[in-house]
């Protein structure tokens, strides 16, 4: 059950098998698990944030590195999401999105999630909240990780006796930048109760520190279309939709616990 500490609800609304989706030349990717200077997304060939180092015991991360990373659907996909995404099976939606996707496999996830807009430090973060009661404070950097951005929360929820997952919504364009007349505009459409869906390519990650029996698992949703809507939907502390396709080869996660999310979705 969700324990509604960032006053957010979710719900999963539909879901697909794991498809093989995108091209090898994406303008977005994933730097592999072997490269020596850790885990990235890349987007237009520079590191757009780094992410958990591949350990299994290091702490959770996503981290901006690069504030010129954009949104990346194509106008005909971003009126189609403008226009609401009833459920998953859509061949169309589909193949527009193999257009920015990395070529490899990809859980599609539809979700109804109620986004809280998060700053460093404040009393939502992540990681200088939870993950500080859960490991600590790294020795080496004397303060809690910094994400380096605004972002938002989903739902906490306990999946085991010792599993926590947590839900974030990472936007590729900081929330500061967004247009305050579009965000005002969608503003008007949620609380009219108007469609809105917005697009991710996720990973799930998993940590567990070495001393300790709990695990924290992160499924982090980098937002590729609809920023203006999840501010909106943010300030009205409504729901919105989020079409997102978590990787299953980039995730630190294994497979069989990528594939099983949508159970834990629906708690």
């Amino acid at each position: 059950m969700a324990d509604g500490s960032a006053r957010s609800r979710t719900g999963l609304l539909d879901h697909a098998a794991p498809v093989h989706l995108g091209t090898p030349d994406a303008a977005l990717r994933f730097s592999g698990f072997r490269d020596p200077g850790g885990r990235h997304l890349i987007v237009d060939g520079a590191e757009a944030f780094e992410l958990s180092f591949p350990c299994g015991s290091c702490a959770l991360l996503f981290r901006r590195l690069d504030y010129g990373a954009r949104a990346l659907a194509a106008d005909a996909l971003h009126e189609r999401l403008d226009e609401g995404v009833p459920a998953i099976d859509d061949p169309l939606l589909r193949g527009l999105a193999s257009t920015f996707l990395p070529e490899g496999t990809y859980l599609p996830l539809l979700l109804s999630i109620e986004p809280v807009l998060v700053a460093p430090g404040d009393d939502h973060d992540y990681f200088s909240r939870e993950q500080v009661a859960h490991r600590g404070i790294d020795p080496t950097l004397g303060a809690p990780e910094n994400p380096s951005t605004g972002y938002y929360r989903g739902p906490t929820r306990t999946t085991g006796e010792h599993e926590t997952l947590f839900e974030f919504l990472v936007p590729m364009v900081p929330p500061g930048w967004n247009e305050r007349e579009r965000v005002a505009s969608y503003e008007e459409r949620l609380r009219s109760g108007g469609a809105a869906t917005v697009l991710a390519v996720a990973v799930l990650d998993r940590t567990q520190p070495f001393d300790s029996a709990d695990a924290h698992t992160g499924l982090v949703h980098f937002v590729l279309d609809g920023h203006h809507k999840l501010e909106a939907a943010a300030r009205l502390g409504v729901p919105v939709t989020v079409l997102s396709f978590v990787s299953v080869d980039a995730s630190l996660a294994d497979e069989a616990t990528v594939v099983g999310l949508p159970e834990l979705l629906v708690c």
